[in-house]
């Protein structure tokens, strides 16, 4: 996403794009956009309950674009998206993550208690 963000804002920057406004707009959505991934990505390192939810949206919504993708033939970047999305599911919900991202949840209300 922030290569993505980087591409859209020089082009903008050097006059390449569309609309200038459309330009800034998606730079400034990009970096919003990778700034949030950044945080999800920080709270599945720690095991963040949280960070679950939009974790596997992140991977549903990869997986809707791959999808796309494949199907307008762009199979170098819709392939690998893919397996990338299947790959996020799998880890997400595979039960050692099941159980890291929800044990700590359970333990929380204890440790408020002390």
């Amino acid at each position: 996403m922030l290569i993505a963000t980087v591409l859209v804002g020089l082009d903008t920057a050097t006059g390449k794009s569309y609309h200038v406004n459309s330009g800034i707009a998606l730079t400034v959505i990009g970096v919003a956009t990778a700034a949030a991934l950044g945080c999800v990505a920080a709270g599945l390192a720690r095991a963040r309950p949280w960070s679950r939810t939009p974790a596997l949206l992140t991977q549903l919504f990869t997986g809707i674009v791959s999808i796309y993708l494949v199907q307008s033939h762009k199979y170098e970047w819709g392939v690998p998206g893919l397996v990338l999305a299947v790959a996020g599911f799998v880890a997400i919900l595979a039960p050692p993550s099941m159980r890291a991202l929800t044990a700590r949840q359970a333990e929380e209300p204890a440790d408020r208690a002390k």
